[in-house]
């Protein structure tokens, strides 16, 4: 599908340099391209994607603080691979289309508890075999996220237990989930003109959400940095070579939906630490977007958060936490 107001593609045929196996530079000069999304009806496409992440909570960042006057800290891996399907239930070239997204398998895993359930399935893993419809646009904005909203509410109850303290949720991973899909083409579809096409060195902006294992983290989010890096010539057609660069944000849209409703407690470390704060973010990504295909190839994301938190009834200690995460997709052959 391709916006009706764009009568061609610009034909790019100049080559320098390498940039990589099978693929060359084009030389863009002053002209834009047009990067849109495209769907053929009947083909089915899959991605893996893969979310890391490895928590640490230091307890004393001020070893003076600390009792034994050592560097004092727990650590958490988590990981998430999903493969997910998307195939086209409707295309409209000029309009929107329907696709309908199907889970094929989803595997978490956590290097230790951090809830009270040790050894229980992660709450994300009953995404598997489980489909939601939405719709998209030309330029990859998607309009109708309603069916992925109410998937997100069903794995959320997932995560509850109910003791004599009322309703706790074990850590889970479906911020992760929430990630990978809320803000597929997000690079594209953020474009603020996309019909006049983008050229080589152009910087655009938008928001990404941050996943993590901590509730509040859901209202929060990280600015983004587009650039439109090159144009690579490869076998199987022109590639955008899309670069990222993030940061702490403000504010997060009160549109994101959340996992969980009512009240209830979290399990765990992360529900025992109070008033989490993002003192630093920062990072970079790649993604390769295929302009004839109209369809992303793979992409890469890796940032870096600190959190200052507090301890509660009045303990004088302000743990941080520190997050390493990569985020990567991958179109699957």
């Amino acid at each position: 599908m391709r916006v009706a107001v764009i009568v061609a593609m610009v034909v790019l045929s100049v080559f320098a340099g390498c940039g990589g196996t099978g693929e060359k530079k084009v030389a863009l000069g002053d002209r834009k391209t047009l990067l849109t999304v495209d769907f053929q009806e009947g083909q089915t496409l899959q991605y893996k994607f893969v979310s890391n992440r490895d928590l640490e909570v230091d307890w004393y960042p001020s070893r003076s603080a600390s009792p034994s006057g050592k560097h004092t800290a727990d650590k958490v891996l988590e990981s998430m691979e999903l493969v997910m399907a998307y195939t086209p239930v409707e295309v409209k070239p000029y309009g929107l289309t329907t696709i309908k997204a199907t889970c094929n398998s989803v595997k978490a895993t956590r290097s230790k508890s951090t809830g009270r359930r040790g050894g229980m399935k992660d709450a994300v893993e009953a995404l598997a075999g489980k489909s939601f419809v939405f719709t998209v646009g030309p330029t990859g904005k998607i309009e109708d996220y309603s069916q992925l909203e109410k998937l997100l509410l069903e794995i959320g109850n997932e995560a509850f237990q109910t003791d004599s303290r009322g309703r706790i949720k074990d850590p889970d991973m479906i911020s992760d989930f929430f990630a990978m899909q809320w803000f597929l083409w997000d690079s594209v579809s953020s474009i603020e003109e996309p019909a006049k096409g983008v050229a080589a060195g152009q910087s655009w902006k938008s928001k990404l959400s941050i996943p993590a294992p901590m509730p509040v983290m859901l209202r929060k989010a990280r600015d983004v940095t587009y650039t439109l890096d090159e144009v690579r010539a490869s076998d199987t057609g022109r590639l955008a070579v899309i670069r990222s660069k993030y940061s702490p944000a403000e504010s997060a849209p009160r549109s994101w939906p959340l996992p969980y409703s009512g009240s209830f407690q979290m399990a765990g470390t992360f529900g025992f630490l109070r008033g989490y704060k993002i003192i630093d973010l920062q990072g970079q990504g790649e993604e390769l977007f295929n302009i004839d295909s109209g369809r992303t190839e793979r992409y890469s994301q890796q940032y870096k958060t600190q959190l200052e938190t507090s301890l509660p009834m009045g303990i004088s200690a302000n743990p941080r936490v520190n997050i390493s995460q990569t985020l990567t997709m991958e179109l699957l052959k």
